[in-house]
């Protein structure tokens, strides 16, 4: 087995992957432009300052490190920032992801584990939602991963990529050990958000109250980050061994509201985040949450945190310890 090149993966997800495939005892090489990622989490592996669309950077990483497989991490993942910007999401998204597997093509890479969304299938008809649901994105979010989704395929039939993709449903919480976690600037994910409402921050707005789900508030899947990473390395396996291309969401099945996620965040640090109701965002589906039964039986992928207080409490200790990020590290209390 070659080394596994992992694009975006200085990032929040594609660091806690990187932190698996170590584990698992694979050779690693991160490609990352920094822009929203951190090189200190992934302190310790060959890396390359660059952006996806660097072909030349790109072509000279697969050949020196002797890439055979690359997971795909480096995208834009925000649904408000898509639709206040869907020019930049369609080229990050799409048009920067086709030079990557343009490269991949003049390097002879066969083996793709691609990061795809739950936003794929836009306003659900059925939940929990299973893999053959239609497809009908409702932001350009969901819209840029789907097109890429539809893409791989024929990069399949005439140039031998196959792919797996995998669409995330929530992700959330930090590595156990506490010493990567979630740090974006500006902090979009619900948890941090709460966790930072809870100690002094800013007040946590929830985005629409009157949404048809039991207390009114958006219904989400919490998966953790390390199951997420988990569910990457055992795909990359899967494709390894001769498995074909597939798509399979990564979730626990088990929904969460908004509310749910606050009266958590109380529970685990003993404080109420402050918090106002706002305005529904344009493009959030009231219920969200997936079918896990095609992973769990073809991958045998289980996520070890299923209990939402557990993932908080991940994030919880990540924050503790490192309260301004990367850029601050405090000894756990």
């Amino acid at each position: 087995m070659g080394a596994v090149l992992v694009t975006g993966g200085a990032g929040y997800i594609g660091s806690h992957a990187v932190k698996a495939l170590r584990a698992a005892g694979r050779d690693v090489v991160v490609l990352d432009d920094l822009s929203l990622g951190h090189r200190a989490a992934v302190a310790g592996v060959p890396f390359v300052e660059a952006g996806i669309a660097d072909a030349p950077a790109v072509r000279d990483t697969l050949r020196r490190h002797a890439v055979t497989a690359v997971m795909h991490f480096a995208a834009s993942a925000s649904v408000g920032e898509s639709v206040a910007d869907p020019h930049g999401y369609y080229v990050n998204n799409v048009v920067d992801t086709l030079a990557l597997l343009g490269a991949l093509r003049d390097g002879s890479v066969r083996h793709l584990v691609f990061s795809s969304t739950a936003a794929v299938y836009g306003v659900p008809e059925e939940t929990p939602i299973r893999e053959d649901h239609p497809t009908r994105p409702v932001n350009p979010y969901g819209e840029t991963k789907l097109a890429v989704e539809r893409a791989l395929p024929h990069y399949e039939q005439a140039y031998g990529l196959v792919a797996i993709r995998l669409r995330y449903f929530n992700a959330a919480g930090a590595d156990p050990d506490g010493t990567i976690g979630e740090d974006h600037r500006p902090e979009n994910h619900v948890i941090p958000r709460a966790i930072d409402a809870a100690q002094g921050g800013p007040r946590f707005e929830v985005y629409g109250a009157d949404y048809a789900t039991p207390d009114g508030t958006c219904l989400r899947d919490y998966v953790h980050v390390s199951d997420l990473a988990h569910a990457h390395v055992l795909a990359l396996a899967a494709l390894e061994a001769g498995r074909p291309a597939r798509a399979y969401n990564v979730g626990t099945g088990r929904p969460h509201s908004v509310l749910d996620v606050l009266s958590s965040v109380e529970r685990v640090t003993g404080r109420p985040p402050v918090r106002a109701v706002a305005a529904r965002r344009s493009g959030d589906p009231a219920v969200l949450h997936a079918s896990n039964a095609r992973i769990r039986d073809e991958l045998g992928w289980r996520p070890r945190f299923e209990d939402l207080d557990a993932i908080v409490e991940t994030a919880w200790r990540w924050r503790r310890a490192h309260p301004g990020g990367y850029a601050e590290t405090a000894p756990e209390p």
